[in-house]
């Protein structure tokens, strides 16, 4: 019966948060069992140009250190965050957030050759929270009941949170800079006087990945109440 029922509430995340995050535990799970070592996950542009490892372009995106606080804390966020984006501005869009995490990638990927990251998990994570924070700038937020303030502040809270822990910043800039550069292309300069959209989802990922039809069953996470852990809760202005 436990195993049904988490079953059923696996198979209720949506399919971008729930191929993601698995990937990211079966990751973290396969270094700590020494089925792999980080050596043959971390991001090395040698190594995928020069001997076709290019398994590194994603595994480095997997990865977020030992199991640990740092690891668990990257995997609430990461979750909660990609899980309301999911079922919210990109409800019936999963093509559109696929391309959405292969821009992103990409954008990560070319930055990161430049500032010498290993391992670029915790700055998409940074992305998707900056993404959701400018597309829901009335929620209020409370980190871990101290801290009050409204959602757009939320990743740069976060890296100040990183700069107290002692971790460089760099991999948090690096989220916040991505996540700006698609939210402008995306929701601010296609609105701007001769404006227009310069980020189109390819066909063939529609054709992949959306459906016209939704389940009638299906009970979507709303995306505004990002509440649950007492360093993410928040509730809308007003609400």
């Amino acid at each position: 019966m436990a195993y049904q029922t988490f079953q059923q509430e696996y198979l209720q995340i949506p399919v971008v948060t729930r191929t993601y995050t698995t990937a990211c535990v079966l990751t973290t799970a396969a270094v700590q069992l020494e089925l792999i070592t980080p050596f043959q996950l971390y991001f090395n542009p040698e190594l995928i140009l020069k001997h076709y490892q290019i398994w590194r372009l994603v595994t480095n995106f997997l990865f977020f250190g030992p199991v640990g606080f740092n690891f668990l804390f990257n995997m609430i966020f990461l979750y909660r965050y990609c899980r309301m984006l999911e079922e919210g501005s990109f409800r019936g869009r999963t093509a559109d957030f696929v391309f959405m995490f292969l821009f992103g990638g990409l954008l990560m990927t070319i930055f990161g050759m430049f500032v010498s990251l290993v391992f670029l998990g915790q700055a998409f994570t940074i992305m998707l929270v900056y993404v959701w924070s400018r597309r829901n700038p009335n929620v209020r937020m409370n980190f871990f009941g101290l801290l009050n303030f409204q959602a757009p502040f939320l990743p740069w809270v976060l890296m100040g949170f990183s700069l107290l822990l002692g971790n460089s910043i760099i991999v948090d800039l690096l989220g916040i800079a991505v996540g700006h550069v698609y939210f402008f292309l995306e929701d601010v300069f296609p609105n701007q006087p001769g404006g227009s959209r310069w980020l189109r989802t390819p066909s063939f990922l529609k054709m992949l990945f959306d459906t016209p039809e939704e389940d009638p069953n299906y009970n979507p996470l709303p995306e505004e109440r990002p509440g649950g852990f007492p360093w993410g809760e928040g509730q809308r202005l007003g609400g």
